[in-house]
């Protein structure tokens, strides 16, 4: 006769029994452990929303002793680090284009001698505005330089010329992004964001979804080989992926004016490489686990990284140096800078090349993993 009660002992045994499954699927339990310190150590160490040292083209138009003060003054601010001293206006041009630096800094011809006359010369600071976080303290900061920079420099018989209007004005020039509109900033990566968390997660369940239902014995008497296994089902959800750029493409330029000042077709080139290589990323997931919730898990430890340490919620520049490494090595942050570059910018191809080149890499790594893989499961 069954007793209807709750029973202590029924329970426990119950208790033990799960315990026991939790404990014998070790990928499980190492990702309920690994994520929240992944998560931890991401943003205590990796997240910060004021980068400093952020890397700066001057323009020197006058080397005397007043523009070197303000150089020094620009460094001491901790905000900039002068990593270029371009010859020619075009040179900078290109720096900044480019996004090799965030800052373009220039100081006219006869800087001192119009300062010395009270003239107020101006310094033009052009700022890459494309991620307003990442520019807006640095800008706050070089705004009060105009009073600072030459107090040490003013002094003596040039005393009188401290009190009163600073001796010299800064002009910001926000490139790319002149209102500091987010919108800008968020759109673009939303794009890269949202593809690499649907496309990763769908295809990663591609083979457990087979061994789970039964059906990889019907796969197996079939002649297929493995990279045509994996190429037809890869192939559909790159029909999805264009379906998500084009929706959210053109809600961003819709509802929010997103620009679009570069090639069309060069954006949906780079846009098929990046979801190439998330297809890849989630086969290969699919090949490594076990079952479709471990496949989702796996997935999910690839887009948490991919999202906090590609620069799309936080600056990338302002991140520790290993933070960058791991980052460099993720290919949403190579195509974030693809997408705000063709959209905000205007690039072209020869700018787009150094960002696509590391997804294409990626993407035969890991489709060679996936394919190695497959045959052993295969097997």
């Amino acid at each position: 006769m069954i007793r209807r009660g709750f029973s202590l002992s029924r329970f426990r045994a119950m208790l033990v029994k799960e315990f026991i499954q939790m404990f014998r699927d070790r990928l499980t339990f190492a990702m309920m452990v690994a994520i929240p310190i992944m998560q931890l150590v991401l943003f205590g160490y990796a997240i910060n929303a004021d980068p400093r040292a952020l890397p700066t083209a001057v323009l020197l138009g006058d080397n005397g002793t007043y523009a070197r003060s303000v150089v020094r003054a620009l460094e001491n601010s901790g905000y900039f680090q002068i990593v270029a001293w371009p010859a020619r206006p075009a040179d900078a041009e290109k720096l900044i284009q480019s996004g090799e630096v965030q800052f373009l800094v220039d100081i006219p011809i006869d800087f001192g001698r119009d300062v010395l006359r009270g003239e107020r010369p101006a310094i033009l600071i052009e700022a890459d505005a494309t991620d307003p976080v990442a520019t807006g303290n640095a800008l706050a900061a070089a705004a009060a330089l105009g009073r600072t920079a030459l107090m040490h420099d003013l002094d003596g018989a040039l005393a009188p010329l401290q009190p009163g209007p600073t001796p010299f004005e800064i002009r910001v020039h926000k490139r790319y992004n002149p209102e500091g509109a987010t919108e800008y900033n968020i759109v673009p990566g939303l794009m890269g964001t949202i593809l690499t968390m649907t496309l990763g997660m769908m295809t990663a369940v591609a083979v457990t979804r087979e061994f789970e239902r039964g059906t990889m014995e019907n796969l197996l008497a079939t002649p297929a080989r493995p990279l045509e296994v994996m190429l037809g089902k890869i192939v559909p959800y790159v029909f999805v992926g264009f379906v998500q750029v084009c929706v959210i493409l053109g809600t961003g330029i819709a509802l929010f004016d997103v620009p679009m000042e570069g090639s069309f077709w060069l954006l949906m080139l780079c846009v098929f490489v990046f979801i190439a290589a998330n297809l890849a990323v989630g086969f290969t997931f699919s090949t490594l686990a076990r079952s479709q919730m471990q496949a989702m898990q796996m997935s999910m430890f690839f887009f948490l990284p991919s999202m906090l340490l590609s620069g799309f919620l936080f600056p990338f520049r302002g991140m520790p140096g290993w933070a960058q490494v791991i980052g460099e090595a993720l290919p949403l942050t190579h195509f974030l800078r693809i997408v705000r570059g063709i959209l905000l910018k205007g690039t072209g191809w020869a700018e787009a090349w150094p960002s696509l080149w590391p997804i294409l890499l990626f993407l035969a790594i890991v489709a060679a993993i996936a394919l190695r893989r497959y045959r052993q499961t295969l097997d």
